[in-house]
This record gives structure tokens, C-alpha cells and sequence, in this order.
């Protein structure tokens, strides 16, 4: 059964070169728009992973991650921030609010499957 990885991020374009480089290597993908589209898809489902951007409309990627950590069926689930932000106080926000892993655009999609591996649990 494959493994189910949210992105949440508002570029339209950044979710489908994710979305392809995660459904060629066998994720199920789920897309959110903003923090708020992203929680309004958690439906209970399981998702074993999700990507998610720091810079947003509606609800940044910060505030999105403290928000699906306070839903139960998504306490543990891991969280890559997948963003622009290279600063060391961001990232510690990002850590604070619980996100496990940060990538900085412009990525490779292979460094981004590495880390994606790392966290999903078989």
C-alpha cells in the first residue's frame, strides 16, 4: 500500500514538481493551498508525511505545523518545511512548532525523495 505524503505549499507550480517526483518514486499526494486549505483535507486519514512551506496566505507553514500537531490523528506524524528561509531563528521556530526536517529552495527533487525516505515510516 503506498504511503501518503501531504504538500502544502502556494505555488501551484512547487506542489506539481514535488507531487511528480513523490508519485514517481510510489506516494499518494495530497495538496493543500495554505495552512488553512492543508487542515481542512485532514480528515483522519492517515498521512505518513508532510511538506509543507514556511511563507503563506491565510495560515503560514509555522502556524499550519502547531496547528496539526494539536489534532491527534497527526501528533507524530514527521513534517519537512520546504522553504525559501535559510535564517538559523526560523528554523528553530520551524523545530519549536515540530517540523523534523528544512529544505531550502531551490532543491533537488533526489534530495528531497533522501529526506522523505528518512522520515515515512515503513
Amino acid at each position: 500500500m503506498a504511503k501518503t505524503v501531504m504538500i502544502v505549499d502556494d505555488s501551484a507550480s512547487l506542489r506539481q514538481v514535488v507531487g511528480i517526483a513523490l508519485r514517481s518514486a510510489g506516494y499518494d499526494v495530497i495538496e493543500g493551498c495554505d495552512g488553512k486549505d492543508a487542515l481542512s483535507k485532514l480528515t483522519g486519514q492517515k498521512v505518513h508525511l508532510v511538506i509543507s512551506d514556511v511563507n503563506m496566505p491565510n495560515m503560514d507553514g509555522i502556524t499550519f505545523v502547531k496547528n496539526l500537531k494539536q489534532i491527534p490523528a497527526y501528533k507524530f506524524t514527521p513534517v519537512i518545511m520546504l522553504t525559501t528561509e535559510s535564517q538559523e531563528g526560523k528554523k528553530q521556530e520551524g523545530q519549536s512548532a515540530g517540523a523534523k526536517a528544512w529544505v531550502v529552495k531551490p532543491f533537488q527533487p533526489a534530495q528531497m525523495l533522501a529526506a522523505v525516505s528518512k522520515l515515512v515510516m515503513p
